[in-house]
């Protein structure tokens, strides 16, 4: 995929859209704007360019993502973003045991799910796009996906593209009868379009570290953050990240472009990833830390009828503030 068009991009076609068949995307954009959506794999972004330039790295490919959960693009997590501490949880009043992994879910080199369901189990059905926008629905009712999260509801998403920009919103309605927890989030990974990672920038916005143990879930401390500004080089993150500032902006700049990330609504947390010898950085947005539906930490629960907005917004401007790419 690097330096071409993934195959993925072609127009939407409803009326052909199956479960597994990942062959069909949505279209959208603006300007020299224009990204690229597979609702047969979770709506995962697979392309984001402007002006020509790739600003996504596809990673082992949509295949490797639908199939087994190697995340690429902006994938959404979910019901889970990242590790939890065991094979189930305890959350909203219910007490939670897995299924086997095997087909289900993935599993991080510990043995711990990571990243919720597998994204051929979450099939969207779009509405027909405008040419900047798309629209998405998931009804969380399936025997199948009730069994990894059983809390019956639904999940609204929204893509729009700007000149040089794409906001991505999701939406947790509790449209059942029971409380719903809300722990998702999303895995952009980014790169700049000139220049390897040796070259760059980066900027956190937040002021909080969280302390992990030896299986990478939070012990529960908070340390001051440092350093927030620095050059990525070959420097190796997988942290999560609190005390966000307002509003909380993600950047990773060079040779004159800026890459920024940032959290418009709904997501407390962030978690950074940027491991060496790849030239990718991932500012996540999460609505809740690592493992929240076991520890309960900053677990939003939806009431009956209550729903959760949470937006980010994928800028690529000059290294200006103020002044587009």
């Amino acid at each position: 995929m690097r330096g071409g068009c993934p195959p993925a991009l072609i127009r939407f076609n409803a009326r052909t859209m199956t479960v597994g068949d990942f062959s069909h995307a949505v279209t959208i954009t603006a300007a020299d704007t224009v990204a690229g959506f597979v609702p047969a794999a979770n709506m995962v972004c697979v392309s984001l360019r402007v002006g020509g330039a790739e600003l996504l790295d596809p990673a082992h490919g949509l295949e490797a993502y639908a199939e087994n959960g190697k995340t690429m693009g902006i994938p959404l997590l979910y019901p889970w973003a990242n590790r939890l501490s065991r094979r189930g949880y305890d959350a909203a009043g219910k007490r939670v045991t897995l299924p086997e992994p095997a087909g289900r879910y993935p599993l991080d080199p510990g043995g711990l799910p990571i990243h919720g369901g597998l994204p051929r189990d979450l099939v969207w059905e779009p509405s027909q796009p405008g040419s900047d926008r798309v629209h998405a629905r998931l009804a969380w009712d399936d025997p199948g996906l009730l069994e990894l999260f059983p809390f019956e509801h639904e999940l609204e998403f929204e893509a729009i593209v700007s000149d040089g920009a794409l906001s991505i919103a999701t939406t947790v309605v509790a449209s059942g009868s029971a409380p719903v927890p809300v722990s998702f989030g999303f895995h952009p990974y980014l790169r700049l379009p000139t220049g390897g990672r040796e070259t760059w920038h980066v900027e956190l916005g937040a002021t909080q570290h969280l302390e992990l143990d030896g299986r990478m879930i939070p012990t529960g401390e908070l340390k001051p953050l440092a350093p927030r500004s620095f050059e990525l080089a070959d420097s190796s993150w997988d942290d999560g990240l609190a005390g966000l500032d307002d509003p909380p902006v993600f950047v990773a700049a060079a040779d004159g472009r800026r890459l920024s990330l940032t959290f418009d609504e709904g997501f407390d947390w962030a978690q950074v990833y940027a491991p060496p010898g790849h030239d990718f950085i991932c500012f996540e947005p999460m609505t809740a830390p690592t493992d929240a539906l076991n520890s309960g930490e900053g677990l939003r629960v939806l009431e009956p009828g209550q729903r959760h907005r949470a937006r980010f917004t994928v800028m690529l401007s000059t290294d200006t503030p103020g002044k587009e790419a």
